[in-house]
């Protein structure tokens, strides 16, 4: 008897002899370990089992059998096949996503403290008596009952609300109904920091039957999770960032996606590079089940479907309790730069509405897109600027710890004496971060205390819950942040909110730019007059007089959207085509861009004029390998599986060349 093992490296299965003494044990979905070439031994799921002999290779036995009954079950297998065809990436990568790390030990220690864990953890349950759900206000009732409608026809709606306008009390109605119905529940967010606030509203409704899961928890946490949603007695609703698609569902009713456009459920590394909005669909649909996405700002792909009528459209245009919306006014910071007005990155006008919310007891929201305390630092003299050796990036300043950062690779290194080129000691800083924002507002607001949100401050659970908690609590006035402050918080105090700098986003070079400034703007101008406040939205750019930017203060999705999608369908973009991104790594760079350029051409020959590049991609090297991309732009039409075969097909022609020794080739499918 042989099993074919599925194993978290980047293959799809290895097969193993079952010794005697096992096969009664070894089935489809047990976990077992193994060894893998001269020493490594990895815990691995048997795909399935059988009595064909591998020829010409010598199998290697099992060691041991882990579990008395299948850990993962016939519905996550077929979930986890799709994710690997669909995102072309082998099943081995695929289990080592979906299972919490304590479920796939690799060494022997290892593995005996999975065992103990095994014997006596205890499940994390949320414990407390359900309520009755706080009854809706007439828009609501109308925006529930017509996605209810929606749902008899469409298997996925789209719930398109202002900020601020009560989804969430929606969506808590509607998992009432399906729990209700003995139905299972899955609530994605995009951020571990927006579970924060919502699990205790949650839990004041739904109790021990709800279940938390994302990755700031530990992994015998995440493991506690995973267990009792194998067991008989699974939770009935599971709230969670994107890694909660994995989790083994029996009964699932209605998956809920909220804030879906937000970039966070795109998983970049490692892979699958999947989207968790995407495959929550697909989830759902394997069930039978429906999905809601709820979103102020709708991802063009997404609007672009309910627009067509293949996914269902509720609007909610009216903020709960008639709160209004925030009033969000332009400040020219190129004119205010040439008057030499700009104190810092705060005009004066700016300053201003501060100084008032400030003196009103209210509070305030910073958002810089950028942490640390500058983008770099030049020497005066020369000009020398350090960079990352690893990768094609210079280093971030991080005043407070006094070192230069890589933010891709973590290298580290301390402020240099002397510029290593000329020797002279005096460096200036070039951009700004949230870091040297907390700084300037330290010297411009005597006796005003802060608190940052980005990813040097809230590394862990405990950090994420600490600064939203003390913010909640008015403990700081002013919350300054990076993308983290724009997801969905909600702060009763905050009537100001300051966008410091538009432009960094609004310039990059991408077709998708102008969409990503609308929904982060127009998110995080939504944090502000959340409570019988008024809002105010002070918007600082250099391009004052753009389309985007009128848009933005004008709340006008509709004119970007159409906008935006004439110049897409025109060159061929999404949502009219797909994008798959061909990716070469190698650390030679002279071979790796003979060895792209061939792989390019053997794309031509089957693909057409569908093909682009190969191109160095803006960050053309990172942890000291070389990028080279090709981009594909593929039809709606076409066959998924009939790309795959042909991109795996030409993948195995170019690893099989002499020269394409430690050349690594990987896809990104519906990149962002």
């Amino acid at each position: 008897m042989f099993a074919d093992i599925i194993l978290p490296i980047p293959f799809d299965s290895f097969t193993y002899l079952v010794p005697s003494d096992m096969e009664t044990r070894v089935m489809r979905g047990c976990r077992v370990v193994v060894p893998l070439g001269k020493n490594k031994i990895y815990t691995g799921v048997v795909l399935n089992t059988h009595n064909n002999t591998p020829e010409g290779v010598e199998v290697k036995a099992i060691i041991e059998v882990l579990d008395d009954h299948p850990v993962v079950n016939e519905q996550q297998f077929a979930f986890w096949q799709w994710i690997a065809n669909y995102y072309i990436c082998p099943l081995g990568d695929v289990m080592k996503a979906a299972l919490p790390g304590a479920m796939k030990p690799k060494d022997e220690a290892a593995l005996k403290e999975s065992a103990r864990t095994r014997r006596s953890g205890k499940a994390t349950a949320i414990t407390s008596d359900a309520c009755p759900c706080n009854p809706l206000n007439p828009a609501q009732e109308k925006a529930f009952a017509e996605i209810e409608t929606s749902f008899l026809s469409k298997n996925v709606t789209l719930l398109h609300g202002v900020t601020s306008s009560g989804k969430t009390e929606i969506y808590i109605h509607l998992i009432n109904n399906y729990l209700a119905k003995g139905k299972q529940v899955l609530y994605l967010l995009p951020e571990i920091a927006l579970t924060t606030q919502i699990t205790e509203r949650l839990h004041h409704f739904f109790g021990d039957r709800m279940g938390v899961y994302h990755s700031k928890f530990t992994d015998i946490q995440r493991l506690d999770v995973y267990k009792r949603q194998a067991s008989e007695r699974p939770y009935q609703l599971i709230l969670g960032v994107r890694s909660s698609i994995f989790l083994p569902f029996q009964n699932l009713g209605l998956v809920i996606v909220d804030e879906e456009h937000e970039q966070s459920y795109k998983q970049q590394e490692p892979a699958p590079r999947y989207h968790a909005r995407n495959a929550a669909i697909m989830l759902a649909q394997m069930f039978g089940a429906k999905t809601l996405l709820g979103t102020a700002t709708p991802s063009f792909e997404v609007y672009h479907l309910s627009h067509k009528g293949q996914y269902g459209y509720v609007q909610l245009t009216q903020r709960y309790r008639d709160m209004q919306l925030p009033t969000i006014e332009i400040v020219d910071t190129k004119e205010a730069k040439r008057k030499r007005q700009m104190k810092g990155v705060f005009s004066p006008r700016l300053i201003e509405v501060m100084q008032n919310a400030l003196e009103r007891k209210e509070q305030i929201i910073l958002f810089q897109n950028r942490r640390g305390f500058s983008s770099f630092i030049e020497c005066k003299t020369c000009g020398w600027v350090p960079r990352c050796p690893h990768c094609d990036v210079t280093l971030t300043l991080h005043k407070k710890t006094s070192t230069l950062t890589c933010h891709y690779c973590g290298y580290t290194t301390r402020i240099p004496e002397r510029c290593p080129t000329c020797e002279e000691d005096k460096f200036t800083d070039i951009g700004t971060g949230t870091e040297k924002v907390e700084e300037q507002i330290a010297h411009l607001f005597e006796g005003i205390t802060t608190l940052r949100m980005d990813l040097d401050t809230a590394t862990t659970r405990t950090q994420f819950e600490r600064i939203i908690s003390d913010f909640s609590e008015h403990k700081a006035d002013i919350l300054i942040g990076t993308q983290m402050v724009t997801k969905g918080l909600d702060f009763d105090h905050v009537s100001v909110v300051g966008i410091l700098d538009a432009d960094t986003m609004l310039n990059l070079p991408d077709f998708r730019s102008y969409e990503r400034t609308f929904q982060t703007l127009s998110q995080v101008a939504g944090r502000a007059g959340r409570n019988n406040t008024a809002g105010h939205v002070i918007l600082q750019t250099r391009s004052a007089e753009s389309d985007i930017i009128r848009q933005i203060t004008q709340g006008n999705y509709w004119q970007m959207f159409y906008t935006q999608m004439t110049e897409r369908q025109l060159f061929h973009y999404p949502p009219f085509r797909r994008l798959i991104y061909v990716y070469l790594r190698h650390k030679d760079d002279e071979l790796l861009e003979h060895l792209a350029s061939d792989m390019a051409e053997r794309l031509r020959q089957i693909f057409g004029e569908r093909v682009l590049g190969p191109d160095r991609p803006p960050i053309a090297r990172l942890h000291s390998l070389y990028i080279r991309k090709i981009m594909l732009k593929i039809e709606r039409q076409t066959s998924t599986e009939k790309v795959r075969k042909n991109l795996i097909a030409i993948q195995q022609q170019m690893l099989a060349l002499p020269v394409a020794k430690n050349l690594n080739i990987y896809y990104d499918v519906d990149p962002l």
